[in-house]
């Protein structure tokens, strides 16, 4: 496979590989929701379900940790508000603000996509060695809060 270089020995960029990782994670994920009964769900959905509480969260902090611009957010809670997986409420911290809360539904898929990740991560600890996986994660943390942080700026 050719890099962005054109040369066929050099290994994809961060950019591609990132966008690899994440295009197959959704895709097996969004392929398992389905299954499980969350066939509305789309991968633009979990720009915020990635990051929704139990207790709830604020889309300013929604859009903070997904990166995505806070209108963005604000469209996809419309439609999780629509299908019935979140719910907007008061914030008790401050009245003027509110907070995207998960409904029974918007649990019930938590949950599903919190199996599912466990399960995927430890497919990939055991494949790569369970110190290897974590050496692995905790570098990409790394590289992408380094680059997060740059792009900030």
């Amino acid at each position: 496979m050719a890099s962005r270089t054109g040369r066929p020995d050099s290994p994809p960029d961060l950019g591609v590989l990132a966008g690899r990782l994440l295009s197959a994670v959704q895709r097996d994920l969004f392929a398992t929701l389905a299954e499980k009964g969350f066939a509305d769900l789309q991968p633009r959905h979990g720009t915020v379900l990635a990051h929704l509480r139990r207790e709830g969260v604020r889309a300013t902090d929604l859009s903070r940790a997904s990166g995505v611009h806070k209108q963005v957010i604000g469209t996809v809670v419309d439609e999780l508000e629509r299908l019935g997986y979140v719910e907007r409420r008061p914030d008790p911290a401050d009245r003027r603000a509110k907070l995207i809360v998960p409904t029974g539904r918007g649990l019930d898929q938590m949950r599903a996509a919190d199996t599912f990740m466990t399960a995927m991560e430890r497919r990939h600890a055991r494949r790569l060695g369970p110190d290897a996986y974590a050496r692995f994660k905790a570098l990409l943390d790394d590289v992408a809060e380094h680059q997060r942080r740059k792009a900030s700026r």
